[in-house]
């Protein structure tokens, strides 16, 4: 699905001009213009409510990266990945809230920046350990494994012990001021909005490269065929839990961005179903696509903020609509997947991989 066309009398001439993401003037161009559009257009066009639709896009997509990275590339099926997401977000707020920073740190912005590191290795740490059975078992088996980093870090160690810590009862109440990168206090849906575009271009960056290099073409191996891998020579359980732990990493990163957000956390956030939902987003964008899992996230968000601008008004002709808009959107959701795999089982990245392949081919797409 990454085939890209050169113009006519254009040839690679080494293998860095054969690897590299933008090959032509065009692609170059465009990437520009996205560019453009993303820190100039977003932020001066976007009233503050579809800025929140666009950051809710940005927390979406970083969570299906990591879902994306171990089932679309490396094969390995995730359905606790919301567990380490909320080890990326309780870590970064014990940090900020109970650990003791030097006060120049916090007045220069930078307890918040480093909280979100620690907080994003932490949670690979996380995802390493519940994905050490996948050295042993896989399918069916390692879904079951998966889910038990959701029962057993949510609704156990976080619910009945790290909530309770300072004595907040569920809910850690987050201080505006606290959350601050540099000089600049992230108090508004704009600044959280770039500090989420700085996120994303980093995690697909770093995704995308690690896809262009030993450990990726190794991951893809694994996904294929695991014991032809292993006949290869690749280490398979070091590579499974590499993945793992960028993909715990990148869910940290996830977490620890999604409290900038949020005037409280608490466990309520994190709930099983966004496991299952990010695999949806994923299903729906493309298995095995980075694109997939950008068009995945930006659908799914859309799609339930259209749905509830839908249910507003109908319900002031019928008011349990609002009250029942949780399972409105949850019937939405399977709907979706179900439409997905019938019609368009590979997802739209694939029906866009197939729109722009007509436009570099025509008038001779057939």
């Amino acid at each position: 699905m990454s085939t890209t066309w050169l113009p006519c009398g254009t040839y690679h001439q080494s293998y860095k001009e054969d690897q590299s993401l933008w090959q032509t003037k065009f692609i170059k161009g465009k990437m520009i213009l996205l560019f453009a559009v993303l820190f100039i257009g977003v932020p001066l066009l976007a009233d503050p409510y579809w800025m929140s639709v666009v950051n809710t896009i940005g927390y979406t997509l970083l969570g299906a990266l990591g879902v994306q990275l171990l089932i679309g590339f490396c094969g390995q099926v995730t359905l606790g990945h919301a567990a380490f997401i909320a080890v990326g977000a309780y870590t970064s707020t014990l940090l900020i809230l109970e650990f003791p920073w030097p006060q120049a740190m916090m007045d220069f912005g930078i307890a918040y920046p480093l909280s979100i590191v620690i907080a994003a290795i932490t949670a690979g740490i996380a995802s390493v350990i519940f994905g050490l059975p996948s050295a042993r078992v896989k399918g069916f088996y390692l879904i079951l494994t998966t889910m038990a980093a959701q029962f057993i870090i949510v609704d156990f160690i976080i619910t009945q012990y790290v909530s309770q810590i300072g004595g907040r009862g569920q809910a850690f109440s987050i201080p505006p001021e606290a959350i601050k990168v540099g000089p600049f206090a992230i108090d508004s849906d704009t600044k959280v909005y770039f500090m989420m575009l700085f996120l994303v271009i980093l995690s697909v960056t770093i995704v995308v490269n690690l896809l262009r290099s030993r450990v990726g073409r190794a991951w893809v191996a694994i996904r294929d065929n695991d014991i032809s891998a292993g006949v290869m020579g690749i280490n398979v359980v070091k590579y499974k839990l590499l993945a793992f732990f960028v993909a715990g990493f990148i869910g940290g990163l996830a977490g620890a961005f999604w409290i900038s957000n949020l005037a409280a956390i608490s466990p309520e956030h994190f709930p099983w179903f966004w496991s299952l939902w990010l695999v949806g987003v994923i299903l729906i964008g493309g298995v095995g696509s980075i694109h997939g899992t950008i068009f995945g996230s930006v659908f799914m968000v859309v799609v339930m903020e259209l749905l509830q601008s839908a249910v507003v008004p109908l319900a002031n002709f019928y008011p349990r609509l609002m009250m029942d808009f949780l399972f409105i959107k949850e019937a939405a959701f399977g709907l979706a997947i179900c439409g997905f795999m019938i019609f368009e089982p590979n997802g739209i990245a694939y029906r866009w991989w197939q729109i722009k392949n007509y436009f570099n081919l025509w008038p001779f797409s057939y």
